[in-house]
């Protein structure tokens, strides 16, 4: 029972999938919840934190696809998407510089 209390510290981190190691992060807020998102120039994760309650995941997961062109700047390929309310991948199509 002593180690319960390191549960509120891991939900607070959230680690990028393989394919994002090395990308940007940004830790944004939307609706009163916390997200974090990793991308590249061509892909997208999105990692909702903290507990979610039953009837609130159709609702995140608008938030969620929302938040990824909002972040990054990018259209989403909203077909490429895989993922559930908690985390979600997909491809992004960016701007020319």
């Amino acid at each position: 029972m002593k180690a319960l209390w390191i549960f509120p510290l891991l939900a607070a981190c959230a680690s990028p999938a393989p394919e994002f190691m090395g990308a940007q992060r940004l830790d944004t807020e939307m609706n009163g919840r916390d997200y974090t998102v990793f991308f590249t120039e061509k892909r997208a994760q999105i990692i909702r934190l903290g507990y979610a309650k039953r009837g609130e995941h159709a609702g995140i997961r608008a938030d969620m696809i929302a938040l990824i062109p909002q972040v990054t700047g990018c259209r989403l390929s909203e077909s490429s998407l895989q993922g559930d309310s908690g985390e979600m991948r997909g491809s992004i199509f960016c701007p020319k510089k």
